[in-house]
């Protein structure tokens, strides 16, 4: 599957969805973000059954502050419009799958 940039207009519609959706906030200046981007679209192609997002902090300031981001990147994990996780900082895709597996 691949990963969709969301901005305000579609956020709430995509993380009220009952399926696990997983939303990636970075932004183009942070080298751990881009580090990860390549993880989430390698977790992203093997998870079929997992909708993932990203949300550029800096064209969308308020999701990051609504979500008090304080920290990229950072991954939110949603389900039925609610965070049930969240995960900060680069990890590596087995990581990443472990705590998707958590969360589902």
């Amino acid at each position: 599957m691949k990963i969709k940039d969301i901005n305000e207009a579609e956020f709430n519609e995509v993380i009220a969805a009952d399926t696990l959706n997983v939303v990636d906030f970075w932004a183009a200046w942070c080298g751990p973000c881009m580090m990860l981007g390549p993880v989430m679209e390698e977790v992203a192609g093997e998870l079929e059954d997992v909708a993932f997002y990203k949300v550029n902090v800096d064209d969308h300031q308020e999701l990051a502050i609504k979500f008090g981001i304080d920290a990229i990147p950072c991954v939110i994990f949603f389900k039925n419009g609610a965070a049930v996780g969240r995960s900060v900082g680069l990890v590596d895709k087995a990581a990443m799958i472990a705590r998707i597996n958590e969360v589902k």
